[in-house]
């Protein structure tokens, strides 16, 4: 386990501009997906994280032949693939510490007609079931069979057919895993409130461009034409908007003249307008976004007065990816917000360490936080803290560049899981973080 802490210096002006890497959500379900074909699969502008290498890792032990060709390009060709490695300790104690690893479920199970798995790791940020994944094989004819003492599932089926689903909760892994085990299924499967992110229309688009035939994509309702086999193809994956929205948040509370660049703007829904609410000021530049001064920004009530609320929804809502950077940003705003995070019970309890900060939160519940803007009046401290998840490390490295003082951020491989090289990369815009053992 990685061991590694930054040692923030705040107070800290950056400047100058940035890019965003390859989106990590995209990246798993992409390499996920050149389990379905025998045929070379190239894909561009990916995520060199923690998680991702993880997942690179877990399909080599398979068999897959990873080629680099590129800081940011890989060619995968799934031809020979072990199915007995699934068997060895080495693939179950890896594919325990990612919890991607469930979307190679659905390329296995189709192409090789099993499949296995242990309980998948990841952010402990509440319970995260797996039963829509298991619920969807199940009826399109697949076989389950759980070890609960070892933590293991076993899938079978002899042929996969399809069939009308309705999607009990809107996951995105669950709808990724139903789209690649139904592309190659005997018949018609029809998804209906299927996720619709910006990550599952790329991996749609990607399936066709290989050769399968879905209708109705960027809706929640898919129809998915069984196809015999998938080819090879190119892609390239879209540039991460969480982490655009970190980038966003960062130069806020840092109050930093930003260029955040090569954004896809037109991939971002509705990020960008919750984050004109929270007093954000932006201009577009091409595909660029760039951040103005802040050293004072206000946050919007509603029409009727009452105070602003921002939740987290399936997409085009907002994503529950950026609660914690909205709820960081807010702490040095002029107003107040409440952050209701719906979707996961535990992302949340990172707010004490903000309190110890000297931020102004009322944690209502484990989903709810009234944020009191401090509006630069009293500047946050730099304290010792942990990073319990990927994006509330973030937000605590958001909070600790514009403290006062030295703070130091623990168990760092939670953030190198989703963020890559981010001290050296915001070090060269003028922050001052030094990772340490």
């Amino acid at each position: 386990m990685n061991s590694q802490s930054f040692v923030i210096q705040g107070d800290t002006r950056l400047h100058g501009a940035i890019k965003p890497q390859g989106a990590k959500n995209e990246a798993l379900q992409i390499i996920s997906a050149c389990l379905l074909t025998a045929e070379p699969v190239t894909v561009h502008n990916v995520p060199d994280i923690l998680d991702v290498q993880k997942l690179i890792g877990l399909i080599q032990g398979l068999g897959v032949d990873v080629l680099r060709t590129g800081p940011e390009s890989y060619i995968f060709t799934a031809k020979n693939i072990d199915l007995d490695h699934f068997a060895s300790n080495e693939y179950q104690q890896n594919a325990r510490k990612i919890r991607g690893s469930i979307m190679l479920l659905a390329p296995l199970l189709a192409r090789f007609g099993k499949a296995f798995i242990p309980k998948p790791g990841g952010d402990k940020i509440g319970r995260r079931r797996l039963d829509t994944h298991f619920s969807g094989f199940l009826a399109m004819g697949a076989r389950l069979k759980i070890d609960d003492a070892k933590g293991q599932y076993y899938l079978h089926a002899d042929k996969l057919r399809g069939r009308y689903i309705l999607m009990e909760e809107i996951s995105v892994t669950g709808t990724a895993n139903m789209v690649m085990a139904a592309v190659t299924a005997e018949g018609i499967t029809t998804l209906y409130n299927a996720a619709c992110e910006p990550y599952l229309q790329q991996l749609c688009t990607m399936l066709v461009q290989m050769g399968a035939r879905i209708e109705g994509i960027g809706s929640n309702l898919l129809t998915i034409t069984g196809v015999e086999e998938l080819h090879g193809t190119t892609h390239t994956i879209l540039p991460d908007m969480i982490e655009i929205g970190s980038f966003i948040g960062m130069g806020v509370l840092t109050n930093s003249p930003l260029t955040i660049e090569q954004c896809r703007v037109d991939q971002l829904g509705n990020i960008l307008p919750v984050f004109e609410k929270l007093g954000v000021k932006m201009d577009i530049v091409g595909d660029d976004i760039v951040l103005g001064d802040h050293e004072h920004y206000e946050i919007q009530r509603f029409m009727d007065g009452s105070i602003l609320t921002v939740y987290d929804a399936p997409w085009p809502g907002f994503t529950p990816d950026l609660m914690s950077i909205i709820l960081v940003m807010a702490t040095q705003a002029k107003g107040s917000v409440l952050i209701h995070q719906k979707m996961f019970e535990s992302r949340l309890f990172f707010v004490d360490k903000l309190i110890d900060m000297g931020a102004q939160i009322i944690l209502c519940d484990p989903h709810r936080a009234t944020v009191i803007g401090l509006n630069r009046e009293s500047q946050l401290r730099g304290i010792r803290m942990s990073s319990p998840d990927i994006r509330a490390g973030v937000a605590l490295l958001i909070a600790a560049l514009s403290a006062k003082g030295e703070s130091i951020i623990n168990n760092i491989h939670q953030i190198d899981r989703g963020y890559q090289n981010i001290d050296t990369r915001l070090n060269a815009l003028g922050a001052k973080i030094t990772r340490v053992d």
